[in-house]
């Protein structure tokens, strides 16, 4: 099986024509100026509640509080042995990354682990397909993200064909079972699903096509994968559907602001996890607008 994000010798394609919101646009990666269209909308895109970004000073501050309060977070995992599990998953340019450094940023890298898979080897491709990540799974005390999971199954690989559909519906059927088994066995496990509107994604890869830090970030299967936005919304809902489950609830956040998607996943860890000397004033109340639970969150838009 192919990773459609290594093919870097894909062709990118000229100006492609967009519907949204019932109006057909035109988009080209390769002009350098953003079209107004997307300009107007990348903050609100996909009904988000916020016409603003979150204020840098207000952002970082809660940051460092909630940072405190990771790092003490870590010491009481390896007081106790205990075990945390995070995915990260999401369309490209969702803001996986930037939140998973974000939420590691200052703990200690040997016993907090970030997991990053590329392409499966020949080996690899002839193993169970969760063995791979099993391999990865947190040992005593350790917290570990995964910056994409098992997930992949369940919407790049059945978009782009790089799995057939007998295994995307094995995968689906399965999944809830292994998930069981990783709850049943004390592990700490959350699933969050960053979600953003169509014209934040367009305005994040328009940022990486022209951006000399950010350049690494952008492949040809991003454009690609930029006609077929209405088949992941379905791979994603249909995913939803089959593996939301109580024990292991799909957490969705609405991350079109970076920056108060960052604040919101850190606080559902903090606040889920029964650390000494947790302080909830520090930690601060979830955001009902931008973070919930199961596909009923997303309401209409997406």
């Amino acid at each position: 099986m192919k990773n459609p994000k290594e093919d870097a010798a894909a062709p990118v394609p000229g100006p492609l024509k967009i519907r949204i919101d019932g109006k057909e646009r035109e988009f080209d990666i390769d002009d350098p100026k953003l079209p107004a269209w997307v300009e107007d909308n990348k903050l609100t895109a996909g009904g988000y509640p916020y016409d603003k970004k979150m204020n840098s000073d207000e952002y970082d501050e809660a940051l460092e509080r909630l940072q405190i309060e990771l790092v003490k977070a870590q010491a009481w995992l390896q007081s106790t042995g205990k075990r945390v599990m995070s995915l990260f998953e999401g369309r490209d340019a969702a803001g996986k990354g930037g939140t998973i450094f974000a939420l590691r940023q200052y703990m200690n890298p040997r016993t907090a682990r970030n997991v990053a898979l590329t392409k499966p080897s020949p080996t690899e491709l002839g193993q169970w397909y969760f063995q791979r990540y099993v391999a990865h799974f947190p040992t005593s005390g350790e917290f570990v993200t995964f910056d994409r999971s098992w997930y992949n199954r369940a919407g790049v690989e059945p978009v782009m064909g790089f799995c057939t559909p007998e295994q995307h519906e094995k995968f689906l059927d399965e999944t809830p079972y292994f998930e069981r088994m990783i709850c049943n066995e004390g592990i700490h496990f959350f699933k969050f699903w960053l979600n953003i509107g169509r014209e934040t994604q367009l305005e994040r890869f328009h940022d990486r096509r022209w951006s000399p830090l950010k350049s690494w970030k952008f492949s040809p299967i991003d454009i690609a994968g930029i006609t077929k936005w209405d088949d992941y919304t379905k791979a994603r809902d249909l995913m939803f559907e089959r593996t939301h489950e109580e024990f292991a609830p799909w957490i969705i956040v609405r991350a079109n602001d970076k920056r108060r998607a960052r604040l919101a996943i850190i606080r559902r860890i903090l606040l889920s996890l029964p650390y000494d000397g947790r302080d909830l004033d520090a930690i601060g109340k979830e955001d009902k607008k931008i973070i919930g639970e199961g596909p009923s969150f997303l309401g209409k838009r997406a």
